[in-house]
């Protein structure tokens, strides 16, 4: 198949980008794959070093003078290039998408998933959903509810994301501690190293983690180290640090690629957002075999067991968050255990090769009516051919047998 994936995003787009780049890097295993993206878009930049990936520049946002110009660039690209599948991923570049294929004589099959919560009945989305949707993903139970009650989108399928498993073993004690020392200062034994990359936008919660260890017995305040990766924080974000006493104990790494060696030194993962429909993050970490805390908001609840793998607290509430934080540093060798449950749940349920052929399926199903059997069937065995290596078949035996 040849597959054309969309991103709206200009700059870092988070878990979104993620989600595509990801898929792209697999898919292009079988497929030909092309990404368009706004030009200095950081995915576009990440998937410009990828072999077998074209990368095209396409302003999803543009301004009014320049709309029907890149309109126009997008429906040459989709006409010469005779995509089976468009991948969309969000209302800007799935509007665009839908007017730059319109009176097309091949038509691609449009693919739409949503990231988010927001409400999906406006004009916007009911004209998308009719003239431009040939199958819909919802990446959570509770987007899938959500679209069912309040939207026309038509062929819902939830497929969550997957996430690659660590390469490495978790770290030995003594490496464990030498790391924390040298990333956040956490010299002591009894030190906990609490993480998120959920990012630093207000909307995340993470001032509510910073309210909750004021809340707590100062001894025990202090054991506790933060480390938060995404855009650097505001002026004001870090003045409300600084007031609550806790700008050394509290780390903006910045916005990075990859957080496995901040996550394999980290004790407990937080997302506590405001509203959030899955959360790679939350998802990547649990992975690592670190248990989550999150909120019950979204989709999130959906990726923790309480008191086996994680907690899920009510958004905004502080005290709630101070009264998880005082069981975990009053009992850290169940916090351990349930990093282990965590990493457990992440084999079983986070597979990233799960992952990649439940949205493979989904696009089969979308092209099956027009694409040729032998053709399709083809493409159906190259990718079970792919996903099928001998290394991956012990891996997955090795998974069922835990």
């Amino acid at each position: 198949m040849k597959i054309l994936y969309t991103n709206f995003h200009v700059g870092c787009g988070g878990g979104q980008d993620t989600y595509v780049r990801e898929l792209a890097l697999a898919m292009r295993r079988d497929h030909r794959i092309t990404v368009a993206t706004p030009p200095g878009s950081w995915l576009g930049e990440q998937v410009a070093r990828l072999p077998g990936i074209t990368a095209v520049s396409i302003d999803f946002k543009p301004r009014w003078h320049s709309f029907w110009r890149e309109t126009l660039r997008l429906r040459r690209l989709i006409r010469d290039n005779q995509f089976d599948v468009v991948h969309v991923n969000g209302s800007p570049d799935h509007r665009q998408v839908m007017l730059a294929v319109a009176g097309l004589v091949t038509r691609p099959e449009i693919v739409f998933t949503k990231h988010n919560t927001f409400p999906a009945n406006s004009l916007g989305n009911r004209l998308r959903a009719r003239f431009g949707t040939s199958r819909t993903i919802a990446v959570s139970e509770y987007v899938q509810s959500m679209l069912e009650r309040d939207s026309s989108y038509p062929n819902i399928v939830v497929v969550k994301h997957g996430v690659r498993a660590p390469r490495t073993e978790p770290l030995s004690e003594d490496e464990r501690l030498r790391r924390r020392a040298a990333l956040l200062g956490a010299k002591d034994d009894d030190s906990i190293v609490l993480g998120s990359a959920a990012g630093t936008g207000e909307a995340k919660g993470w001032a509510d983690l910073v309210t909750a260890l004021t809340l707590l017995p100062e001894a025990t305040r202090r054991r506790f180290r933060v480390w938060l990766a995404g855009t650097d924080p505001s002026i004001e974000q870090r003045a409300m640090v600084e007031q609550c006493g806790l700008d050394a104990q509290i780390l903006f790494t910045g916005s990075i690629n990859h957080v496995h060696h901040l996550l394999a030194a980290t004790d407990v993962a937080f997302v506590l957002s405001y509203h959030e429909s899955l959360s790679y993050a939350c998802r990547e970490a649990m992975a690592a075999g670190c248990a989550s805390l999150v909120t019950n908001v979204g989709g999130l609840p959906e990726n923790v067991t309480p008191w086996v793998d994680g907690w899920i607290v009510p958004p905004r509430d502080p005290h709630a968050i101070a009264n998880v934080l005082m069981h975990i540093a009053d009992k850290p060798e169940r916090t351990r255990h349930m990093g282990h449950m965590a990493r457990q749940k992440g084999a079983a349920e986070f597979d990233f090769d799960d992952f990649v052929a439940a949205t493979h399926a989904v696009y089969v199903d979308a092209v099956s009516s027009r694409m040729a059997p032998t053709a399709l069937k083809a493409s159906m065995e190259a990718h079970r051919r792919s996903i099928a290596s001998p290394q991956r078949r012990k891996q997955r035996t090795e998974k069922q047998a835990a």
